[in-house]
């Protein structure tokens, strides 16, 4: 709940005003364009891509076995009529008038080649019924040995699958067998695991050293600071350059915390568990809003619930970086802030609509980039470290879902983080 000290600004409202030019999810759908006309050459040409390898093996297989079933055939259609021929045996006339003989020798060459059509057609009935059959059959022993060679594909694609940095100590193929291209690309892709889980390991050690080592220097400033100004007999002077020396410490300190969670929010999500985003809306809106107070800007909240996996803290964090940033780069008095939070289409959105400055459209997609700020000539230093929109998208690719802008009409940005539901 908003703490009651808050209540005179922040209301409910139905609706949050719609941005201009909204995301894709956010509004309607983009027109539907019809696919160019294609040839019939042109669309068998395209078929092999719309098959899988395993169909694909399949079908090779088969048509093999077709083509060698086709070809035997044919040889048989013309083995058959050269044998019946070759053991027809010859007519015997001798002593039979010559016209009669004449006739017999026309009947009985009738009567062998009547016989080798016909053999013919027979074994042509029968062998296209085999063919038929044989193709059927070539056709399901090709699907499974297509499935029996690709088996350790498979095998490959499933522990791709099952992969986390958490799991990449450990997880390997470590494919059996015959020393073939299968075990050996198998092996390269354990010994590039490998290399990967080093890689992790050096970036985990170097960020919980660097988290250490800058840490400390500027802890050990700070209290040396706050003491000293704490000294009654300190100068005037000597208080102002201790208090300037504690924004700037304080703003390193703020620069440091963001490159360490960025660099955090990066890597895979250690902690995954039912959060509901409605909750982290609400408490990132507590904690900003004695910043929107003293900067005179009004948050107005639209909080509906939407349940998603996910780490909270990371969570919550890029909520209050939205809405840090849209009080930030608010106009000097009397600005409104607008967040709310829902399911659209399926898919868990928040958003937060600020006014201020007129942000051009070209700008936009580079505000996400780290160390970017919008007119950074313009706008004094001082207001951030430019991680905010950056930790925001890492932490929302971290959990599978992405982020956009747009200009909002009468100046400033409309955000929206859209999330899978899970």
């Amino acid at each position: 709940m908003i703490s009651p000290h808050s209540e005179r600004k922040v209301t409910r409202v139905q609706e949050a005003p719609p941005p201009s030019g909204p995301p894709a999810w956010d509004g309607p759908p983009p027109p539907e364009h019809l696919p160019a006309q294609r040839t019939t050459m042109a669309r068998m040409k395209a078929l092999p891509e719309k098959l899988s390898i395993r169909w694909r093996l399949t079908l090779t297989y088969s048509g093999l076995v077709f083509l060698a079933a086709a070809a035997l055939l044919f040889a048989m259609y013309a083995v058959v009529g050269n044998t019946i021929e070759f053991v027809w045996p010859d007519l015997r006339t001798r002593g039979v008038d010559p016209i009669d003989a004449a006739v017999m020798q026309a009947q009985w060459a009738e009567a062998k080649e009547a016989t080798v059509l016909k053999a013919r057609d027979v074994l042509l009935q029968n062998a296209f019924l085999a063919l038929v059959g044989v193709s059927i059959l070539a056709l399901i022993i090709g699907y499974f040995v297509a499935d029996r060679a690709l088996r350790p594909v498979a095998k490959m694609t499933g522990t791709a699958r099952k992969l986390s940095e958490s799991t990449l100590a450990h997880q390997r193929i470590a494919l059996e067998g015959p020393n073939d291209e299968l075990k050996e690309l198998a092996d390269t892709f354990d010994a590039m695991l490998t290399r990967l889980n080093i890689a992790f390991d050096t970036q985990r050690r170097f960020v919980a050293n660097a988290s250490h080592e800058l840490r400390t220097p500027l802890t050990i400033n700070r209290t040396v600071l706050e003491i000293a100004l704490s000294d009654p007999e300190a100068s005037e002077d000597l208080k102002a350059l201790g208090r300037t020396l504690l924004e700037v410490n304080a703003r390193n300190e703020k620069l440091i915390e963001g490159l360490l969670l960025l660099a955090r929010s990066e890597r895979e999500l250690a902690v995954r568990k039912p959060v509901d985003v409605q909750e982290v809306a609400q408490t990132a809106v507590e904690q900003v809003m004695p910043f929107a107070e003293e900067h005179g800007v009004t948050i107005t909240t639209d909080l509906v619930s939407a349940p998603t996996i996910g780490d909270p803290v990371l969570l919550e964090r890029s909520v209050s970086n939205l809405l840090e940033n849209a009080v930030k780069y608010n106009i000097p008095e009397n600005g409104k802030v607008w967040i709310r939070t829902g399911m659209v289409d399926g898919a868990l959105v928040v958003q937060v609509a600020n006014t201020g400055q007129h942000v051009p459209a070209y700008e936009v997609n580079s505000l996400f980039e780290p160390f970017r700020r919008l007119h950074a000539d313009r706008v004094d230093s001082a207001k951030g470290s430019g991680l905010g929109l950056s930790i925001v998208r890492a932490v929302v690719q971290a959990h599978g879902g992405n982020v956009a802008a747009v200009p909002r009409d009468g100046g400033g940005l409309v955000v929206t983080i859209r999330l899978p539901r899970r």
